[in-house]
């Protein structure tokens, strides 16, 4: 978003992001996230929301531009959650216009078996 004066008059510009997408969660990568919002909330009142916020916004960035995140293995893709040691693993299906979230994984876990959904 950007402003500018134009003849005593302020400009407002916005870029407009259209979502095409729709975000579908595999079962486990659910309760993954369930667990991980609880674990953080009991370590500290706020932290799980904390965490919640956190991937909500990189779910949205991924809803956003689902390509901006490079390839991993096969077709899957990962990103960082912002803070926090967990990884967002996704897989798209472009002709559907859908995310398919496989899993919220920690990175400290073997990586091997976040491919695994």
């Amino acid at each position: 978003m950007g402003r500018s004066k134009e003849e005593g008059k302020t400009i407002i510009k916005a870029e407009i992001v259209l979502v095409n997408y729709q975000i579908f969660f595999h079962p486990i990568a659910e309760i993954e996230y369930q667990e991980a919002y609880l674990w953080y909330e009991e370590q500290q009142l706020g932290l799980g929301d904390r965490f919640e916020s956190a991937v909500d916004g990189r779910l949205n960035q991924i809803l956003t531009k689902p390509f901006r995140y490079p390839k991993k293995r096969g077709v899957f893709r990962e990103t960082k959650i912002a803070t926090f040691p967990y990884l967002v693993v996704y897989k798209i299906y472009e002709k559907e216009k859908a995310i398919f979230v496989s899993a919220i994984y920690h990175a400290s876990r073997d990586p091997r078996k976040k491919y695994r959904r």
